[in-house]
């Protein structure tokens, strides 16, 4: 039973921190960026959770965006700064995510 209910309190500290986090997209990229450059961009604002370029399966070649985890303080001053902000002569689209329609 104590393995039970520590397993469920592990998920539900889980989730809660989950609710904390952010998810932001990021359009416009230039095709050179890759995950870690993206990581690095938006960790002068706060800790990075997790940055995915999303890449064509069969070319592995970036789609010109990606997504960004981060708490939503860090979350929040990264899309103030960053929208609009220029990489590499592209103007970055810096929004909170929709999430995909069903």
């Amino acid at each position: 039973m104590y393995f039970f209910e520590k397993k469920c309190s592990n998920l539900m500290v889980q989730s809660i921190i989950k609710e904390n986090i952010l998810d932001i997209y990021v359009g416009n990229l230039p095709w050179a960026v890759d995950d870690k450059d993206l990581e690095e961009l938006f960790a002068e604002y706060g800790e990075v959770e997790s940055a995915k370029v999303i890449k064509y399966k069969d070319s592995n070649r970036s789609k010109g965006f990606g997504f960004v985890e981060m708490d939503d303080d860090s979350a929040s001053k990264a899309i103030e700064a960053l929208e609009g902000h220029e990489l590499e002569g592209r103007p970055l689209k810096v929004n909170q995510s929709r999430g995909k329609a069903d």
